[in-house]
């Protein structure tokens, strides 16, 4: 029942949107974000929840195994990177993504104030795993 609920609603949103609103550009990632080190010591348990929370908050644009290709995004023509390729995540720093998962970047909302930074972490693990497949 949520996941219909969430399509619809971004689908509304989507509708409601003009199509000359241009996205914004991305903001800088703060170089202290970018040196931060996950604490976390991810479990099987941690990433099975965190594999839960990404079918409910991220998949509807980054597609069930990370390659970029989910319904939302290809609605709204969003080049999203495939994360199933080990290149495209190459120069990111775990730092910077856990800080782009936090506060969001362009059209993507963060997860600020929704899980906890050990959830957080755990993403950004799963998103490192998508390309180690």
């Amino acid at each position: 029942m949520l996941k219909p609920l969430l399509c619809l609603s971004t689908l509304l949103l989507i509708g409601a949107s003009s199509p000359q609103t241009a996205v914004p550009a991305p903001t800088p990632i703060p170089p202290d974000a970018a040196k931060m080190v996950s604490p976390v010591k991810p479990t099987a348990e941690s990433l099975a929840h965190a594999r839960k929370v990404y079918g409910y908050e991220c998949a509807l644009c980054h597609g069930p195994t990370g390659n970029g290709k989910g319904d939302v995004a290809a609605q709204m023509n969003l080049p999203l990177k495939d994360w199933t390729d080990p290149a495209s995540l190459k120069d990111m720093t775990d730092g910077e993504l856990y800080y782009i998962i936090l506060k969001g970047r362009g059209s993507m909302t963060g997860e600020e104030g929704r899980a906890s930074p050990e959830v957080l972490w755990n993403m950004v693990t799963l998103v490192r795993a998508y390309g180690k497949h």
